[in-house]
Order: structure tokens, then sequence, then C-alpha cells
């Protein structure tokens, strides 16, 4: 036999019966649940921790991860031959920290998970069991149980429970969202890494998203997101869907986690921003910021109701009024459209047209006129407790501002001049290299009937009525130096300065290209080194700036030739002819010098402390006997011909040589 012809004997087959049911699967009479892993257990007593990869040893085909988290400023550490399970490890030597038995014993560190035997029955010295991950999860889960079915435990019992944080857990909604703040690094707020949807996602688990598409129009479509967190809705548009998502996201962040994506949270250069005096940083908590850009929309919604021809603009302004920062309560005092100057054709004699009809310069005027109002009513005893100005009876001023008024600014895009004289889409993090990096700073003047501007030519500042009359095209100065110079004078203006103490802006907040080094730069820092001897009260003021999340759209259209103006207290609003410097009806408008002049007079003689009541008839004569505002406005020229920024530019003094209307 040579092997091959051995008979195999057949295999024994098992013989079922037909349609017979499929042998049952064992299956345990109570499936035990699997506990949490101790990184969820982790984020739900400290949501939006960061796990960090430190390192990475050993051989390619069998690594070493080393994670860290760090947990209320403590730094803690995972070892695992996967990221997975280093991150667990992390997560557990955190919850260690947390552990803390009656007698005072602590568990022991973990040792590294590959040489850990989770089933053996390891003691410490004292007696306490080495807990591992599960057990520690389970401790902690117990706890809280615990805790929410006994709140009124004896000291003793506290004393046995395994958390320190005792008292944080007895109202256990409060512990979880005290983690929920910006995420820091060196005590500095930075963007986080992660986007705000999936962030968003990853610290609630309700999170619904729908979406509404509120503007069709060619070439400019708007779609608006609203996001719901727990019965709560939060807003954001955008040219897309996802940018409208994610601006309700940062929304939604802001409020609930303050966690802010503003570009003022990681300053240009990793150079920080000079900071005031009064505050640890230049930023408008990005809350506040959304409120005031949703306060002003909404009133300019409001008002522009039955004159929507005049809905037109391209650059939107508005002035917020705070008491002790309660935007609950928040007002707005102005609202304005526009974008041009008048034309030099049109000057006028006895200041009865506006020159500056860009949209945040009629809302400054529009706050003059506001001002105005509430010195009008210290007029009357009777009303003079509503005014938001009270006696300086220690002060060379006989009025100043109730402690807590503040002042917010909205412009829906960068001022005209140096805060918008760079590219968006450019990386500043190394040498500034714009073929114009050295006009950075420099005084630019807008163009008549035009938009846009240019740097002012070193020059004695002087023009002539007779020079543009013939043709000379009249030169206004810059949004931005306008700015640059309220954060010197106040934006009270000369006349009031004789009564009042100088009113600062408290922040600016904008709706689109906001560069916090360039927009720094031009309100305040390119003097800030240069500017000395101003007169007390007077100072440098550094206001917060601020980015709404909601980025307002760039504007392709033709600007139009008119803009709108609306205070507190108009019963409408007035449309004015910005070539004109007159209302579309030919009419003088309501915050003219010709209007404030009036106005000022009536103070003078009306108004309960003033000292020297005789009114100078000539207009510029009056601003002139103002002195500690003429010094503080000296100096501010004086400290940008110091920083060889170019001279100021001035009107024609044609224009301020009319008297005061009897």
């Amino acid at each position: 036999m040579n092997g091959y012809n051995r008979k195999v004997p057949p295999k024994r087959r098992y013989e079922m019966p037909k349609y017979a049911a499929p042998p049952k699967k064992k299956t345990c009479k109570e499936r035990i649940p699997q506990p949490k892993n101790t990184v969820a257990m982790l984020n739900e007593l400290r949501n939006g921790l960061i796990y960090k990869l430190e390192s990475q040893t050993g051989p390619v085909h069998a690594p070493l991860f080393t994670i860290s988290v760090e947990v209320d400023g403590q730094k803690y550490m995972g070892q695992g031959r996967s990221k997975k399970v280093a991150r667990i490890e992390a997560a557990a030597t955190a919850l260690r920290s947390f552990i803390q038995f009656k007698d005072g014993a602590v568990l022991s560190p973990l040792k590294p998970s590959g040489n850990l035997d989770f089933t053996s029955d390891e003691h410490l010295e004292n007696g306490i069991e080495n807990v591992d991950n599960g057990k520690l999860v389970d401790y902690i889960q117990k706890t809280l149980m615990l805790t929410e079915k006994k709140p009124n435990l004896t000291s003793l019992e506290q004393s046995t429970l395994p958390l320190q944080m005792f008292c944080m857990s007895q109202n256990r909604e409060k512990f979880k969202h005290v983690s929920k703040s910006a995420i820091t690094v060196d005590g500095q707020k930075k963007v986080p890494d992660k986007g705000p949807v999936m962030l968003l996602y990853e610290l609630y688990n309700d999170v619904n998203f729908e979406c509404i598409n509120i503007d069709s129009a060619q070439n400019n479509c708007r779609f608006k997101m609203t996001v719901t967190i727990n019965e709560k809705k939060f807003d954001g548009t955008g040219p897309s869907k996802k940018l409208a998502k994610n601006a309700a996201a940062k929304a939604a962040l802001a409020s609930l986690c303050n966690i802010s994506y503003s570009p003022m949270v990681v300053p240009q250069k990793n150079v920080p921003l000079p900071i005031d005096d009064k505050s640890s940083s230049m930023e408008l908590p990005q809350i506040h910021a959304d409120a005031i850009g949703r306060l002003v929309l909404e009133k300019f919604m409001e008002v522009i109701k039955g004159q929507e021809a005049y809905s037109r603009r391209k650059v939107l302004a508005g002035i917020v009024m705070t008491e002790n920062m309660n935007f609950f309560e928040a007002k707005v005092i102005s609202v304005s459209t526009g974008t041009k100057c008048v034309s030099g054709e049109h000057m006028s004699v006895n200041g009865a047209v506006l020159n500056d009809s860009h949209a945040e310069i009629v809302s400054r005027r529009c706050l003059l006129k506001f001002l105005y109002a509430q010195l009008d009513l210290q007029c009357n005893q009777a009303t003079a407790y509503q005014s938001i100005f009270v006696r300086n009876t220690d002060g060379q001023y006989p009025y100043k501002l109730k402690s807590g008024v503040h002042f917010h600014l909205y412009i829906n895009t960068a001022p005209c001049g140096d805060a918008r004289i760079f590219s968006p889409h450019e990386n500043d993090t190394g040498v500034d290299k714009h073929p114009n990096r050295k006009a950075r700073g420099q005084l630019r003047t807008k163009i008549e009937s035009g938009e846009g501007t240019i740097p002012v030519k070193s020059s004695d500042g002087i023009q002539t009525w007779d020079g543009v009359l013939q043709g000379q095209r009249l030169l206004t100065m810059s949004c931005s130096d306008k700015i640059a110079r309220w954060n010197i004078v106040g934006i009270q203006g000369s006349l009031l300065s004789s009564i009042i103490e100088p009113v600062y802006l408290h922040s600016i907040v904008l709706g689109s290209l906001l560069h916090p080094e360039h927009m720094y730069r031009a309100v305040c820092g390119r003097i800030e080194k240069s500017i000395q001897g101003l007169p007390p009260p007077y100072h440098l003021n550094k206001p917060r700036l601020a980015l709404v999340t909601s980025a307002e759209p760039r504007n392709q259209a033709k600007a139009p030739n008119f803009g709108i103006n609306w205070t507190i207290g108009d019963v409408e609003l007035e449309v004015v002819n910005s070539l004109t410097g007159r209302t579309i009806g030919g009419q003088v408008s309501r915050i003219t010098k010709q209007a404030f002049f009036d106005k000022y007079g009536f103070l003078m003689k009306n108004l309960p402390g003033i000292l020297k009541r005789s009114v100078t008839t000539d207009y510029g004569q009056t601003k002139a006997n103002v002195k500690d505002y003429q010094i503080a406005k000296i100096e501010l020229f004086s400290a940008f011909k110091r920083e060889d920024l170019g001279s100021w530019l001035k009107k024609p003094i044609e224009q301020d040589e009319f008297v005061l209307n009897e």
C-alpha cells in the first residue's frame, strides 16, 4: 500500500430534525452596564479640556505616547501604547487629584497601562484598595448621586466623601459649567484651535441649527442661521450657510462659555497690545460687542420704516449708551449712514451745512445733540434728576457725567484712513512687507465728493476759501484721524468743553475689517509715546476694541449721495444730501454748527452754576476762548508732527466767522 488508496472513514453526521430552531446563544441573565471611561467622566466635571501630545518614544512598531491635560492650572500626564489609552490615563491621573479618603489616605499613581493588572488585589500600606480607572469613575458617579439624594449631609458624612469639591457637587449644574470659560495660555485668552461648530458640539449635547435665507439679492446672498441650546437661541448671518453657522456658534460660545474668536484675543506679530491702566485687556467682551451691533442694526431697521428708499447704504454707524455696563437696559443714542463729504461750492459762511457726512462722524454729531438735550434738563430743577450729568462741586467744570455712564461706537467697517490701509488676507506675523509701510500712521484726508483717502502733504495745513471756490478740492481729515482726535480732546466738542468734563468713548465695535494692530495704531497708538503736557482731566483715551461675530458683508454697490441721521428723542429720521450738506428738502440740518451754537447760547444763559455767562457772538472766537480744549488740541497736532506723520489740515477760517442768532 502506498497510502494513497487508504479509505477514509466517513465523517459522522449529526442529523438535525427538519425545521429545527437554531441553537440559542448563551446569554447572561443580567447584562453588566459598561462604566464611562475616565475621559468622559472628567469632561463632566471640567468641560472644554484640551489634551496635548507631549512626546512619542519607542520603536515604530511599539510606540509609547505621553499625553497631558491641564485642569485648574495643574498639568496631569498619562502614557500608553496608543493615544487613546494615554488620554485615558491622563484623565485618570487628573481624577485621582480629586480623591481623598476620611483617614487622609490618597490613591497611588497608576503604573503604565501595559503592566497594570486590573484584576489584582494590590493594597496600599494603610489598607486602602488601589483603585483602577473603572472603579475610580464609579467612585465619582456614586458620590454625585449621593450628594443629589442627600443634600443635607453632616460634616462627618462629608468627610468620608471621596471628592474634595463636595460643596461644588451639591449644585451639579453650576459645577458642570464652572469650567466653561475661555481657553487660556499663560493667563491670556487665546483663540481655540477647534472651529466654533465642532467645539459647540463637544461642549453641549442638545445643539440644533436652523437655516433661513433672509436676503437673496444678486451678488449679495445672506443666510441667517439660528442655533438652539438648552432652549436658548443664538443667531448668525453670513454669505454662505457655513459662515452663518459659524457665526451662530461663535455667538453661542461667547454667551454661554465666554469663549471668543475675536482677532483681539491674539495680538498680531505676537506683541501684546499696550494696556490701559484701568483694564487688563484692550478687548471688549464678545457678548457686549454683539449686543452693541445688534442694537444699532435693530434701531436702523426700526427708524427706516416708511422711508425704505433711503435704506441703501455702504457705511452704518451708531452710538450706544450703557450705565454700569448693563446691556439689558442699554440705549441707542444715534444711528446714521453716509460716505461722502460736502462739495466745495456748497461751503457755508454761517455754519448751515454738514461738511462731513461719513456715518461715524454724523453719529458723533447726533451724540452732541443728545448731550445738549441732557444739559437742558439741568435748567429745570424738576427734570434735573433725569439728566446723565451731575453738578461738579470739586472741579473746574460745572458739570460731569454720572459715574458708570459709557458710550460705545459701532461702525459696520473699519473707519476710513489709517485703520483701513491694510490687506485683510495678508498674514502680518513677520516683518511688515507693505510697499508703503513707511507711511503707516500718516494723517490722511478724504477727497471732495469721492471715496477713499490720501496722505496729507507736508504743508502748513491751510485751505483757502477762494482757492476752493476756484476749483481746488476741499479736503477733510479721515475718520481714523478724527477718532484719534476724540481720544485726546473728547467727543463733546469745544463749545461744551467750557461746561462739562471731557467725555471719551469706552469702546469701538466694528462689523468687519478689524485688524487689532492697525486699528489700535490708528485710533490711539501712533501718538501714545509723543503726546505730553495735556491739561487735566484731558488724557489719551484707549477704547476697547471688538468685532461682532456676524461679519458685515463687503458691499460692492456704488455709495449713495445721501445719508440719514436719527437721535434718541427724534420723531423721525433726517435725510441729508451729502454733497450739499443740507436736507433733501434744502433745509438746514438739525446737527449743524449753527444749530449747536444756538443751543450753547441758550445753556450759557439758563444753566445753573455757570460763572461767566457772557458769550462771544463770534463762533470761532467762542471756541478759541475754551483754553484747556485748545491746549489739548494744539498738543495733539504737535504730537503728529513730532512723529513725522504730517500736519492736520484745517478748513478755511471763513467757515467759523458767523455770529450767534439773536
